[in-house]
């Protein structure tokens, strides 16, 4: 039974850039920007749209589905789904969309940005000078070029990330445990057993699941057969600052790039939390970022052309 209204409505929850209400016109959506909407209002106001379009306003739930009736699609503007009860979601038949296209390139870019400040002590050596102190010696860099990295997860991230740093002349593999086949230029496929036994590098491209959480632990990291560096751009969960700091003191872990961290809400730490925290903290091969890996300027117009193509797709699979 058709609404009395056919105008076709999508209500957005999240800040997202303004080039998204425009993109969405061209499709035929009326988008309704509300930015500031509280979960309740979401759930009273649902049964009015078509589409939801979320950033992590709020766990969508089977709750919330139920309170869309009308809703065919929930689309992300990004890569992980873990705030989505997918298969609630799929009981109701509403397809779920995300971005992940939208923001490989700058995800890619921040990993070979965090490893080339590190390897040159970037951060260490403008500090020093800013401080009066001309230090060459103590400043001396690694190269990028020659070493080997492994990635875990070869999905739109890590493979914008192999490209980069294949062309720093960087030895590329990879490791995907739904993927199977995908050497190529840039890449070689192996197993776990070939990047416990040669990575240089590890960096980490997988999204959070039940198989994942606290993956990166401290039986994990003795499985190396040398010292490494780390980098997550994924999610912080996925790492254990406890298993990591341990890996700083004992040798195990020569450098550290941390885009995202298992409790990004730093006020809220536990105690084993800030102690780790605090003691990564102190090490200069240390490097933080706060969870904008795929946060550009570009990538935040990226990810709505992504976003508003799939749901044109959708419509027209519908037709």
């Amino acid at each position: 039974m058709l609404r009395m209204s056919q105008i076709k409505k999508v209500l957005v929850v999240d800040e997202m850039h303004e080039s998204l209400i425009e993109m969405l016109n061209s499709i035929g959506y009326l988008a309704d920007y509300q930015p500031l909407i509280t979960r309740n209002q979401i759930l009273e106001t649902l049964v009015n749209y078509d589409g939801l379009i979320i950033r992590s306003k709020t766990k969508l739930d089977k709750s919330l589905f139920d309170a869309g009736p009308n809703l065919r699609f929930v689309a992300r503007a990004g890569a992980g789904m873990e705030e989505i009860d997918i298969a609630a979601a799929k009981a109701k038949k509403i397809a779920l969309l995300n971005a992940p296209e939208g923001n490989r390139d700058a995800v890619g870019e921040h990993v070979v940005g965090m490893l080339l400040c590190l390897f040159n002590h970037l951060k260490q050596a403008d500090s020093q000078i800013r401080a009066g102190i001309w230090n060459r010696e103590a400043n001396r860099g690694v190269e990028l070029k020659g070493k080997t990295v492994g990635l875990i997860g070869y999905g739109n991230n890590g493979q914008a990330t192999a490209q980069k740093l294949a062309g720093f002349g960087c030895k590329v593999i990879a490791y995907d445990k739904y993927k199977s086949n995908f050497s190529d230029l840039f890449v070689e496929e192996v197993d776990m057993s070939s990047i416990f036994e040669n990575a240089d590098i590890l960096s980490l491209h997988i999204p959070l699941t039940e198989e994942t959480k606290m993956m990166i632990d401290e039986n994990f990291i003795r499985r190396f057969k040398k010292p490494f560096y780390l980098v997550n751009v994924s999610r912080g969960a996925i790492v254990s600052l406890s298993a990591i700091y341990e890996g700083m003191k004992k040798g195990l872990i020569m450098g550290v790039c941390l885009d995202v961290l298992e409790n990004e809400k730093l006020a809220t730490l536990n105690s084993f939390q800030l102690a780790a925290f605090e003691g990564l903290k102190s090490f200069e091969n240390v490097l933080f970022s706060p969870h904008v890996a795929g946060w550009t300027n570009e990538s935040y117009i990226r990810i709505n052309e992504v976003l508003v193509e799939k749901i044109r797709n959708l419509d027209l699979s519908f037709n």
